[in-house]
């Protein structure tokens, strides 16, 4: 090759389904907007710009002019658009039916917006498997880009990646193009001639070369200290200029053009990977740090950059192993692509089903199905927002069978896909899904009126960078810093005081034998627990009555010293279809001997923290908010409300008991550094069972979990009004 260096800078854009509306218009202000207007005042400098659905969207009922002045570089020829799939999903993580129909749909979708054939996609978190391949090359992509990493696993390095490269599955062919690491992190935080320097040594070693930038768009203006950074301070500007100023031996491309004007180096197959850090954050915490100590020690060697790609880390899917959370999503999500399929299949409404298959599509976003720099799984808003798609499919896949207007139906299947039969119990107003093999939890529970799953919340569990928190706390304790500077955020003081870890799954129904006069805070903090029943395994049994389905569950288990059996039924009658009536039968106890027995309920999505949402007593007075510790001594019932959601959800019991709540609160990172995130409200019953001689060792109680929408219901009927009468 010879003559310039072509350079191709690929810009991400993205923000996730579910994301604030706040936080979509701070973004397009701070980077999105900016970005543009300075790459208005460069016409020479191209661009190749990637725009996620969910954010495109946005982009044109809100901000309409800014997608006419992208329609306008983009026929003056400056910027090429990059299609993919459409509600950026990560490939790895849906069926192929939906990566061929997510990437057919988004490149319609760009070609009505933009007047451009889609030619290239941007591969979501450049998580790849060489199987996909074929499916986006029918899906009508000819090329895309990937990480350098992908190819050093590959075996190639160094001049081998200054082009592209085809590569195939069953006998289709994609153009791949390496996205040079070492400028992801030049541009933008080095200064500008720095990024320049790097592009002229490339230049100098392989004279007409190709070469590619790629990241994401947040990283100009969105990230912390990057609006000033790049606009205020006019890195940008300046990048652009030295690019002009350095026109004869350096030229910018779209990605299509400079594939088209250059040959491939060769043929390559790619192994499964993503980006460096991903392959980092999917492994477990003690593992990262053991992948970080010998990426280390690799440094220090004279073979570090032949040698590091063979330190690879681990495999994205199995982001669903490490957390159960996103492995029910993804089960989930899977049941409705499949129902989807079914309908379509047999011929249902076709408005209804596709219709369906957006909302599937938007519950596939990737950012809720796992964890690293950012938030991501551990943020509520994004897990609420994949059940509320998922739930409105479901909805609508209803809409398309014959049913009554009140209906109730059950059935077993392995539906978590752990290999074992769990039960799902649906009707008209609730859909519940019930897991005899783990402590016979009840582990969602999906309201359909406001689409919203009661149990969409996440365990606590040890993470790598808990380390860094620890350490902080520890130096500013010692006067070595503060809680906030460049380097290390903790947006919460004491968060190292609330580093806590579950030993039991968080969800609901599950079953504690507890030491007698156990308190509040000592079960909060996991201790008292005198029996296996809250992860045991119950044996099932599925009951069907006119309007009425349950499922029944038994175990015996020891309560040391005794054995003790414990059964419970799950029921949901058509005839009171909000409600979900649990019963707990406990047998053989030994008579005059105090037993303390508890069930662990909880609810998830409720915002803490904010006046409309909150506990209430059994004659409706308040009691705090849904972040409170409550420890109420001779209840038997409380209720929750969310008045945003609309929601007002109760539980009564029918023996007099205590019940506490409680909040679990979670720490992740994100970019704005270490916070506190309150993840679910725990309502825990509890009694202190003593039977005497003619209860014969047996003891029941019942509970009912009521879910009451009329609040939501009261509020589409006045906007409803409200649209009315304009």
């Amino acid at each position: 090759m010879s003559g310039p260096l072509r350079l191709v800078l690929a810009i991400h854009d993205h923000q996730p389904v579910g994301n604030f509306d706040d936080v979509f218009a701070a973004a397009h202000a701070d980077a999105y907007l900016p970005f543009l207007e300075v790459l208005e005042r460069f016409p020479d400098v191209a661009v190749t710009l990637h725009t996620s659905g969910s954010l495109l969207e946005w982009l044109v009922e809100k901000r309409p002019d800014y997608v006419d002045r992208v329609r306008g570089l983009v026929a003056r020829g400056q910027v090429e658009v990059l299609g993919g799939p459409f509600y950026e999903p990560i490939l790895a993580n849906i069926p192929r039916r939906d990566r061929i129909g997510q990437v057919v749909a988004y490149s319609n979708f760009l070609e009505r917006t933009f007047g451009q054939p889609v030619r290239g996609m941007w591969v979501p978190e450049r998580v790849w498997e060489q199987s996909f391949v074929s499916d986006v090359v029918e899906a009508g992509i000819e090329y895309t880009l990937l990480d350098d990493q992908h190819f050093n696993a590959a075996g190639l390095s160094g001049d081998r990646l200054l082009g592209s490269y085809l590569t195939e599955d069953e006998g289709r062919l994609l153009r791949v193009l390496p996205i040079d690491e070492s400028l992801r992190y030049l541009i933008p935080f080095s200064e500008p001639h720095q990024a320049i320097d790097h592009l002229r040594w490339i230049a100098n070693r392989r004279p007409g070369a190709l070469v590619a930038f790629g990241d994401d768009g947040e990283k100009f203006g969105v990230w912390p200290n990057t609006k000033e950074h790049c606009y205020a301070n006019g890195w940008l500007n300046h990048f652009f200029e030295l690019l002009m100023q350095n026109r004869d031996w350096l030229q910018t491309r779209p990605l299509g053009e400079a594939l088209d004007e250059t040959r491939p180096l060769g043929t390559c197959y790619l192994p499964d990977g993503t980006y460096r850090e991903m392959t980092e954050w999917v492994l477990e915490p003690e593992t990262q740090r053991d992948l970080v100590r010998l990426r280390k020690l690799e440094q220090q060697g004279e073979d570090f950059e032949r040698l590091r790609s063979f330190a690879r880390g681990g495999f994205w899917r199995n982001f669903r192993a490490r957390y159960p959370e996103s492995n029910a999503m993804y089960a989930r999500m899977l049941e409705i692509s499949e129902r989807v399929e079914e309908a379509a299949r047999s011929g249902a409404d076709t408005t209804l089903v596709d219709r369906a298959r957006t909302e599937l599509y938007r519950a596939q976003c990737n950012c809720t199905y796992w964890h690293g720099a950012f938030g991501g799984l551990y943020l509520p808003h994004l897990r609420n927002a994949v059940y509320k798609h998922l739930i409105l499919a479901d909805n609508l896949l209803e809409q398309t069978a014959d049913r009554p207007s009140s209906w109730v139906e059950l059935s077993g299947d392995d539906f978590d896909l752990d290999g074992r039969s769990e039960v799902r119990i649906a009707g008209d107003r609730l859909i519940a899904y019930v897991d005899p093999d783990v402590g016979g939890h009840l582990y969602e529970l999906d309201v359909r009126a406001t689409s919203h799953n009661l149990l969409a919340t996440l365990d606590r569990r040890p993470e790598a960078y808990h380390g860094v928190v620890r350490e902080k706390a520890l130096a500013v304790a010692n006067g070595q810093g503060e809680e906030s500077d460049d380097e290390v955020t903790l947006k919460q003081p004491d968060l190292h005081l609330k580093l806590m870890y579950d030993d039991w799954p968080r969800r609901s129904l599950v079953d504690h034998f507890l030491q007698p006069g156990l308190s509040l805070d000592d079960f909060r903090a996991g201790n008292g627990r005198v029996s296996d029943f809250a992860t045991g395994e119950y044996e099932s049994t599925l009951r069907r009555a006119d309007g009425k389905v349950e499922v029944r569950m038994h175990r015996r288990g020891s309560v040391s010293p005794y054995e003790i059996e414990v059964a419970k039924t799950v029921r949901l009658d058509a005839d009171n279809p909000g409600t979900l009536l649990v019963q707990y039968v406990l047998s053989n106890l030994p008579s005059g001997l105090p037993f303390h027995f508890a069930v662990e309920l909880g609810f998830a999505g409720l915002a803490a923290n904010a006046e409309d949402r909150y506990y209430y007593g059994p004659e409706g007075n308040r009691l705090g908010q849904l972040e409170s510790s409550l420890d109420l001594p001779t209840a038997q019932r409380v209720g929750l409300v969310d008045e945003w959601l609309g929601l007002d959800v109760s539980v009564e019991c029918d023996q007099p008991g205590g019940i506490w709540t409680f909040p679990i609160e979670s720490i992740s990172q994100s970019e704005a550094g270490f916070e506190l995130v309150h993840q679910s409200c725990r309502v825990v019953p509890h009694w202190t069972v003593q039977v005497g001689d003619e209860a014969e060792g047996r003891w029941e109680v019942r509970l009912a979990i009521e879910v009451d929408t009329s609040i939501a219901r009261a509020r589409e009927l006045a906007e409803a009004a409200t649209v009315g009468s304009v």
